[in-house]
């Protein structure tokens, strides 16, 4: 097994809060629960397309405003929409910056232009990693493998030079059968303890 090289991250859930279930539910005319507003968010194919590069930012205000039956002008929502990227968690950037002198940094995300532009403009989150790879920059989503195929290539490292973290459980088990050490945490203490048990950290 080669030594690990490359400490590769999702970002939702591990370094960037992310509010938008919560958010969402303040918008909406009737009262969805939180587990059934993110039952239907996981299956929104507004969502996704965004998310695929596939939307405009026009269409899809347009589109979700129609579908979710909100009470607001399509560009105040994708207004609202992007401000759901909310900020980096206590502790993310000092951890990334202990990591940078003994690996290589890279982000993978499931993630669309207006949340790509706030991480990057507002909150400063691609600054502090060397690669940084988005959804709506190549059409294709995690899990698919070729999402993480694509990351490899662009860092130029095989598979078992690469840790990857990320709170969902699919997109874990998609790096795993590609042959990358991949790990489910939550937030910037569970990729602390994580690096900490595989003696990185």
């Amino acid at each position: 097994m080669s030594p690990i090289d490359v400490l590769l991250f999702d970002l939702g859930g591990v370094f960037v809060e992310f509010s938008g279930v919560r958010d969402l539910a303040a918008l909406l005319r009737g009262r969805l629960s939180e587990t059934e507003i993110l039952e239907r968010w996981s299956r929104c194919p507004h969502t996704e397309q965004f998310s695929l590069g596939k939307l405009s930012r026009g269409d899809f205000g347009e589109r979700f405003v129609k579908d979710w039956n909100l009470e607001l002008p399509p560009e105040d929502f994708l207004r609202e929409f992007q401000s759901w990227s909310r900020c980096l968690f206590p502790g993310a950037v000092e951890l990334l910056t202990s990591l940078r002198p003994k690996f290589r940094l890279a982000a993978l995300s499931n993630s669309n232009e207006l949340h790509w532009e706030r991480n990057t403009n507002d909150l400063g989150v691609m600054g502090l990693f060397e690669v940084a790879i988005s959804s709506h920059q190549i059409g294709m989503c995690k899990p698919d493998p070729k999402m993480y195929l694509a990351a490899l290539d662009r860092l130029g490292a095989p598979p078992d030079a690469v840790m990857f973290f990320d709170d969902v459980p699919a997109n874990v088990e998609a790096a795993s059968a590609l042959g990358i050490q991949a790990f489910q945490v939550e937030g910037v203490e569970g990729v602390r303890s994580r690096l900490i048990r595989e003696q990185l950290l």
